[in-house]
């Protein structure tokens, strides 16, 4: 947007100002875009690793049923897990990040009380108890990893803000509010110019006077 100014004193003091809020706003955004990125790759990273763990654990689980199913008979795996023995909680709250409201998880610990199988073990398979252990362990990689993906989507919405507002700065504002300043000085540069030739012109025409 153009930017009307008046080549005078007062306005290149005022614009002296804004050149300085803006110079110093610019480099404020730019440290917290920085420290936004690094916290950014931070939880990509930790979501890359997590997300690896849950379906590493979730594959195994899975293989676990399809084995279990394979030495029991439907009826019997459908019937063991039908009542599961053992509900977990969730709580949900909001944590600050770089002054970013983010989701915060937390895991009620269950009560394992004569253990996490909903059923006894005369008619089960060892493959159904590890399916069930590693589905059971995974539960609190998979909370967290949906707190990490939910921060990450959240960092990167702020990121793309906070990088328009530096380019908005550094190639639009502070470029314009320069050109203008440097506009003004020519002015004033010119103008003083021109009264002292009127005055050495006015100087000329008095000795002249003078001497007449």
């Amino acid at each position: 947007m153009e930017i009307r100014v008046n080549p005078t004193r007062m306005e290149l003091l005022r614009l002296k100002k804004r050149l300085k809020v803006a110079v110093r706003g610019h480099k404020l955004l730019k440290d917290k875009f920085d420290e936004l990125m690094k916290n950014f790759m931070q939880l990509v990273n930790e979501s890359r690793r997590l997300r690896q763990e849950v379906e590493s654990a979730l594959t195994d689980s899975m293989q676990g049923f399809m084995m279990a199913r394979a030495v029991m008979s439907r009826e019997a795996l459908e019937g063991a897990i039908a009542f599961p023995k053992v509900k977990a909680e969730i709580t949900a709250s909001v944590k600050n990040v770089m002054s970013i409201q983010v989701p915060a998880f937390q895991m009620v610990e269950p009560e394992y009380k004569g253990g996490i199988y909903p059923y006894g073990f005369a008619q089960t398979s060892g493959e159904l108890d590890q399916a069930i252990r590693k589905l059971s362990d995974s539960l609190k990689s998979l909370i967290e990893l949906a707190e990490v993906e939910k921060t990450v989507e959240l960092l990167a919405a702020e990121i793309e803000r906070t990088r328009r507002r530096v380019n908005a700065l550094e190639y639009v504002m502070i470029p314009q509010l320069q050109e203008k300043i440097k506009f003004i000085v020519m002015k004033l540069d010119e103008n003083e110019r021109g009264n002292l030739t009127r005055l050495m012109k006015i100087k000329d025409i008095v000795r002249s006077a003078e001497n007449s």
